[in-house]
């Protein structure tokens, strides 16, 4: 009977000695994961109200490729983001209008290959170089001007402003436009330089001052064709004369 009394207490001990010590092999609890890599068309669907726009992404490869640009490098990158209301705005059929090339220069012309915050407007340099390519006049001019807290943005066709921030980590910066922007060099391609006048030679024009060219003036030709029938005319003159004589003395 003591025994099993014993046996009683030392195991009831061992329970709550087993009980009381934190499990050794408990796992800790797992950390958070980490954000996934960076990507423009989600945080836009995230967003709203950008439909069109994200379709242009996908379609034209350009969402591929700004986020390899921003998961494989520290490049900066701003996006000019126009909303489905900029779209309905447009011209009936213009979208489809547009061959492959200029759909992708359309939505290449909407982004900025550097971050620029807020805060840069008041300072950047005018003409911004965009992704779809040189910014010299009559290519792909985009020009930023402030006014207080506006921002303005014109292409040399569209004229708009910067109506929200959509998205802003430091490397990229996602701004909505109240208009969709129109790269000069697809809606508005300037005609080519006109072909320069030929000139005049100075001996050509020193002879029409002279009056050279003049109607009264009989061309070269018609003086030498005169002085041939007058020679002819005398020659049978003579003849006549020499045949009047021989007649005579007969």
């Amino acid at each position: 009977m003591k025994h099993s009394v014993f046996f009683l207490l030392l195991l009831s001990t061992v329970l709550l000695l087993l009980t009381a010590t934190p499990g050794t092999l408990s796992q800790p609890a797992a950390a958070p994961a980490p954000p996934g890599p960076t990507n423009v068309t989600k945080i836009l669907e995230k967003a709203g109200q950008f439909t069109v726009f994200i379709r242009l992404l996908k379609s034209t490869g350009v969402a591929n490729q700004l986020y390899g640009q921003l998961n494989n490098s520290d490049n900066g990158i701003t996006i000019f983001a126009p909303s489905d209301s900029s779209f309905s705005s447009l011209k009936a059929g213009t979208l489809n209008s547009l061959t492959d090339e200029q759909q992708v220069e359309l939505v290449q012309f909407h982004v900025i290959p550097t971050y620029v915050s807020s805060s840069n407007f008041q300072t950047i340099s005018n003409p911004l170089r965009t992704q779809a390519g040189d910014s010299a006049k009559g290519h792909f001019p985009l020009n930023i001007t402030t006014s207080g807290n506006t921002v303005n943005i014109t292409s040399g066709v569209t004229n708009t402003t910067v109506s929200g921030n959509v998205y802003s980590d430091g490397q990229l910066a996602v701004y909505q436009v109240d208009k969709v922007l129109l790269p000069q060099q697809v809606f508005d391609p300037r005609p080519p330089a006109p072909a320069p006048a030929p000139t005049v030679s100075k001996s050509k024009k020193k002879k029409e001052e002279d009056g050279d060219s003049s109607d009264d003036d009989p061309p070269a030709d018609a003086s030498f064709a005169l002085r041939k029938v007058g020679s002819v005319r005398n020659a049978v003159s003579f003849y006549v004369t020499c045949m009047l004589v021989a007649g005579f003395y007969l």
